[in-house]
């Protein structure tokens, strides 16, 4: 009898998401809004046991969120969006700790040998003459993409990105709620996330 319970309530939220999903396809934000407020806690306790780094951790599960949403159209509606959903939170964060782990890996480091001269070298088969121009065109493009965003969501973006600020402090200084520095957040993030598409495609 509880199995069918339990059953009954997955089925019944699986209803309701797939209301949301084709709600927010049609452009309607509420729906949005309601999906990852439903989703927010479950998505930030997974990555949360995933990541060592607390302070990464409520980016990451933003991170999650507008990767979801920018791919919703590609949902396969047979399957539940939370899984989906922890697909993506998944994935985002082991992106994460393979970038944490290559560069937080010093080649440089000396080998626990006999020969203290003994360095670790890798060769540069990726090497590409213009590869600092195009790192710094993109950088002027992100600049660009920062500056066009409306001054709400511009400020805590720099405070948070550039400036390197916890949530916390970006509220305090800010002297607002904690949850409107991350709702800017996040709605600052989709914005530049959206401007820098069609930008950076080509790089």
């Amino acid at each position: 009898m509880e199995n069918e319970n339990v059953s009954a309530v997955a089925g019944k939220s699986k209803a309701e998401d797939l209301i949301l999903i084709e709600e927010a396809l049609k452009g309607k934000q509420a729906s949005y809004e309601r999906l990852m407020k439903k989703y927010y806690q479950l998505i930030h306790n997974l990555v949360y046991r995933m990541i060592s780094r607390k302070e990464d951790v409520e980016d990451l599960t933003q991170e999650a969120f507008i990767k979801a949403f920018n791919s919703l159209h590609n949902f396969d509606k047979q399957f539940a969006f939370s899984t989906w959903l922890f697909k993506i939170a998944t994935n985002n964060a082991i992106d994460y700790l393979r970038k944490k782990k290559l560069a937080t890996f010093s080649i440089d480091k000396d080998f626990d040998s006999e020969d203290n001269d003994m360095k670790f070298e890798i060769p540069d088969n990726e090497y590409k003459p213009d590869r600092l121009l195009i790192d710094e065109q993109m950088k002027i493009v992100l600049d660009q993409a920062i500056e066009s965003l409306p001054d709400k969501y511009r400020l805590v973006i720099v405070m948070r990105h550039k400036q390197e600020k916890e949530y916390e402090e970006i509220a305090q200084e800010l002297k607002i709620p904690l949850g409107t520095v991350k709702a800017h957040i996040f709605r600052g993030r989709e914005l530049l996330n959206k401007y820098l598409k069609d930008k950076i495609k080509n790089y």
